[in-house]
């Protein structure tokens, strides 16, 4: 019940946000740090829960992208089928992405990822009839009552997207399949042995990662008025969707919204009174304070600094 009253209250938040707040570069902000909260926590889900360090989130999220644009382009479909549209694709490509790549293990996975990403950039820049390497260049419609712009619509839209993609993964983690998971990611050949169904659940772990990712993506095409493969399949977004459940904290769903939205605000302000180029940076001496001093993440400080207190 808590955890209701307070995405409800988060949400709520936005709408009031939308509601009363004038410039429009918050929102655009904003809809940045709520995506990677989308993002980081559908990579927890097969990388925190499971243990499987995956590279891939850019193959996942560009697909999204990607189809919500060819799909609005093709029959102007509204941002809701859009939504749903690039979430059933990227979840179909979790799937059979799964299917192949789940029984690697280590850096044989993390691989397989990354050369996922590079196909699925390589078949869009080939494709003419999504704009090629070149781009394809998007109208947006008018916003929908009671929203004054498009970008303001967006962000309520992406408030709504982080909020279920926590709840979905609060059920994860509180439930048999988060209980399978974590028991992969201490022993898989024990988890085995005990009668865990392994790979479905790393399969199911993997097209449910995947679908979350490609619905954050989907907004992107109209956020951008312009989408193109090399930003779309860029692998900032595998490094910013990796380092935020590290920062916050992985063995909990609330860790990656924690990491998230700390690192990415930390890049926004960055960005705007410093250098764009600066933010891979500041992931990178993050990830290494963090790997050093707090391995569990923020979550893990917090549980560390709480125990003495209590005994």
């Amino acid at each position: 019940m808590k955890f209701w009253v307070s995405a409800g209250l988060v949400f709520s938040l936005a709408v009031i946000a939308a509601a009363t707040v004038k410039n429009e570069y918050y929102f655009f902000a904003g809809y940045t740090v709520l995506m990677f909260v989308v993002l980081a926590t559908a990579w927890n889900i097969l990388g925190g829960y499971a243990g499987y360090v995956n590279f891939g989130t850019p193959a996942f999220f560009g697909l999204g992208a990607y189809t919500a644009a060819v799909l609005f382009k093709a029959t102007a479909a509204p941002l809701a089928l859009q939504i749903v549209a690039a979430a059933a694709m990227s979840g179909l490509l979790g799937l059979v992405a799964g299917l192949l790549t789940l029984r690697l293990r280590g850096i044989f996975f993390a691989i397989a990822t990354i050369a996922l990403t590079v196909i699925m950039e390589t078949l869009f820049i080939n494709w003419r009839y999504a704009g090629g390497a070149t781009g394809l260049q998007l109208l947006r419609p008018a916003p929908i009552w009671p929203f004054a712009s498009y970008t303001t619509m967006l962000f309520v839209v992406m408030a709504a997207m982080a909020v279920g993609a926590v709840a979905v993964a609060r059920y994860v983690e509180t439930s048999w399949i988060g209980r399978g998971l974590r028991a992969i990611r201490d022993s898989e050949e024990a988890a085995e042995c005990s009668g865990v169904p392994t790979l479905k659940l790393k399969v199911f772990a993997c097209a449910l990662s995947g679908a979350l990712m490609g619905a954050a993506g989907a907004p992107m095409p109209m956020y951008l008025s312009f989408i193109e493969p090399a930003s779309t399949f860029n692998l900032n977004y595998a490094i910013g969707a990796l380092a935020s459940p590290m920062i916050g904290g992985m063995t909990h769903y609330m860790g990656p919204v924690i990491g998230a939205i700390l690192l990415s605000t930390i890049q926004q302000v960055v960005t705007v009174t410093v250098s764009g180029e600066m933010n891979v940076m500041v992931v990178g001496v993050l990830l290494v304070v963090f790997v050093v001093a707090a391995p569990e993440g923020i979550l893990g400080l917090f549980k560390r600094w709480k125990k003495p207190s209590s005994t």
